[in-house]
């Protein structure tokens, strides 16, 4: 036991530093961890670590997938719909078909069973890979929109055709209709079972006297709860997941306090840097294992396979893409769509971000060791291995080149936005007024004779002018010398704090509580800042 903590602390620790040093490098963090891993494997006297698919499907992925639909913008999403939709289905399952066939080709031993098994395991991106990959690259939001969109939803698409695949391995049957109604079934009942369980956790929160903690520690079982359930009655736990996500995300204003959105949000984003992280390193780790494995398989051949796979799988991404925008333009003619000329730029770059990652991980792993029948399951340790491989190629090769892509092509935005700067300053600046519009109105009587309500009338009306400033372009060396001040004071009053900190009149818990109030009040200037 003392050697397994031993071990995943080693893991957090490792994956800490290389998280931290592919910041200072500039280097997509989801990249570095992965070859972080697989170098630090073939160090000698390394214990090989196995990963086990549960924890990776019970335990890691229900809550990545409820954090991504959480901050997913209903707008957003409802605005892309149709694209999100088709490439979340209808990509998965052409990419499933196009490796089913193809590997059934030209992989010795490969049925069509078996090709559709792999299409299933590789044929959805990872969206935590492209966000992280993206992050301080000029893209445009849409873009930005429909990659997270389609991550929500294609998760869930492949692994219903992973699981018929599966099925039809084990049992030797495949009846299309039968396929095509569970599909759907599989699909609407997670949708229902991952409302019904957001409806109760909505109830708890809404209704109950519950403390901060105990509401944010409820976030935390919620997307638990929504995907056992769905799998218990062998519905899709990932669609429960990112529906009840969505219809909770929808009400948080309604559930949460603010004490609980700012703890809970750095709770969450820890929890989820961690998950992430390990998975990542886990990937690495794993491939020394999986090269044991291939047994009737040269390393070399299977290389080859792998490589071919993953060109297969770019390929025809890409090409969807490309052929999407066309129809696009084509079936704007007729019907409603959000734009019609969308071009090849952006399409290519939606093309390009398909990097492979947890899910595909996981759902390989997944795969039994051997048949009901006692045999060992048909081509295990080289689908494995060929899932692996895709995993690598697609997240190194594409993950490094799509910022070159991005700067080759020029995405341009479709809908005209303004600059997140001024869309903040501008929503600051109605608040301001409306404030403003209060005091000025209905508590005018009370201003004369209390200098408090004065005080807060003149903060309102500094952050007013400090919006205004920021939305018009106004003078910025103005700005400038408000920020370096605001940042200066900030340090004089760290430092008078550090001081009443050695008083003895002062308790530490209520230092610390000032101090939260200081970090909080910093951490708005600065956000202001940037």
């Amino acid at each position: 036991m003392r050697e397994l903590v031993f071990i995943g602390l080693t893991l957090l620790l490792g994956m800490a530093l290389l998280a931290t040093l592919a910041h200072r490098l500039r280097i997509p963090t989801p990249i570095f961890l992965v070859i972080g891993g697989l170098l630090t494997s073939l160090i000698p006297g390394v214990p090989h670590v196995s990963v086990e698919p549960d924890l990776i499907f019970v335990v890691f992925l229900p809550p990545l997938l409820y954090e991504a639909a959480w901050f997913m913008s209903w707008r957003e999403l409802w605005r892309w719909r149709r694209i999100v939709l088709v490439l979340a289905f209808g990509l998965v399952i052409l990419t499933a078909t196009a490796v089913g066939y193809a590997s059934a080709a030209f992989i010795p031993g490969f049925t069509l069973a078996i090709g559709f098994l792999l299409g299933g395991i590789i044929s959805p991106p990872d969206a935590v890979a492209a966000t992280s990959v993206l992050k301080g690259v000029n893209i445009p939001k849409s873009t930005i929109s429909i990659l997270e969109g389609e991550s929500l939803i294609n998760d869930a698409a492949s692994l219903i055709v992973f699981q018929f695949a599966m099925s039809t391995i084990i049992s030797g049957n495949f009846v299309w209709q039968q396929v095509a109604l569970s599909f759907v079934m599989v699909t609407i009942m997670g949708a229902g079972i991952g409302l019904a369980v957001a409806g109760l956790f909505y109830a708890i929160h809404r209704w109950l006297p519950i403390q901060p903690r105990i509401s944010i520690m409820l976030t935390f079982i919620a997307p638990y709860i929504m995907y056992l359930t769905a799998e218990e009655f062998h519905y899709s736990g990932v669609i429960a997941v990112v529906s009840g996500g969505l219809f909770l995300s929808k009400h948080s204003s309604q559930l949460l306090n603010h004490t609980e959105r700012v703890q809970g949000l750095s709770m969450w984003a820890t929890v989820i840097f961690i998950i992430n992280g390990l998975v990542f390193v886990l990937i690495g780790l794993e491939l020394p294992i999986v090269v044991e494995g291939l047994d009737g398989h040269s390393l070399l051949s299977s290389i080859g396979y792998g490589l071919a796979i993953s060109a297969l799988v770019i390929a025809v991404r890409v090409a969807f893409a490309l052929f999407s925008s066309a129809f696009t333009d084509f079936a704007g003619r007729f019907i409603t769509v959000a734009v019609r000329n969308v071009g090849w730029r952006g399409p290519v770059v939606i093309g390009w971000a398909g990097m492979r990652g947890v899910v595909s991980l996981a759902a390989a792993l997944s795969i039994p060791l051997t048949l009901p029948t006692g045999a060992p399951f048909p081509q295990r340790p080289l689908i494995i291995f060929i899932t692996f491989v895709v995993i690598l190629v697609t997240l190194v090769f594409q993950g490094l080149t799509l910022p070159l892509i991005i700067r080759w092509v020029h995405p341009n935005e479709v809908f005209p936005r303004l600059p997140e700067k001024h869309q903040e300053a501008a929503i600051n600046r109605q608040m301001q007024e409306a404030a403003l519009l209060e005091l000025n109105q209905n508590l005018a009587t009370q201003l004369g004779d209390n200098d408090l309500l004065v005080n807060l009338k003149n903060r309102l009306e500094g952050g007013l002018l400090l919006s205004q400033l920021i939305t018009s372009d106004g003078d910025g060396a103005q700005l400038t010398r408000y920020n370096e001040t605001v940042a200066q004071l900030h340090r004089i009053k760290r430092r008078e704090l550090e001081k009443l900190r050695h008083q003895e009149e002062f308790d530490e818990d209520v230092i610390r509580k000032v101090e939260a109030q200081l970090d909080l009040e910093e951490e708005k200037s600065d956000h202001a800042i940037r």
